[in-house]
């Protein structure tokens, strides 16, 4: 039953759905994290699908990057995050102030993460 479990864990995860990182390997991301400059920059147009495709472009390359949102009111922050991270599958790591950290495992894999 528990080698069932694993293969269905392992097929959804390579869907692209989001997985679900422990503390520990958040803290790990973060980590990693604190030295990165922000790769993608949102304008004043918001999210737009060029930025949702600049945002997997750069999942794709490098795994773990952090966005720069660029919105005043903290509701539509929040709501920009959200739909980021369901548009992209990526796994919310962190959001300080307007800088968002996203991690989303490609196939091969760069960044080794703890154990959970």
């Amino acid at each position: 039953m528990a080698l069932k479990w694993y293969f269905s864990t392992l097929k959804v995860n390579k869907i692209g759905r989001t997985m679900n990182l422990s503390t520990k390997q958040k803290q790990h991301l973060k980590g990693l994290a604190h030295s990165l400059k922000p790769v993608v920059l949102m304008g004043a147009n918001g999210l737009t699908e060029a930025v949702l495709a600049e945002i997997e472009i750069a999942l794709n390359h490098h795994e773990l990057i952090k966005v720069k949102i660029a919105s005043e009111d903290r509701e539509t922050k929040n709501l920009i995050v959200e739909a980021i991270v369901r548009e992209t599958g990526a796994e919310n790591v962190q959001v300080i102030g307007k800088t968002l950290v996203l991690y989303k495992q490609s196939d091969d894999a760069k960044i080794d993460l703890p154990r959970k």
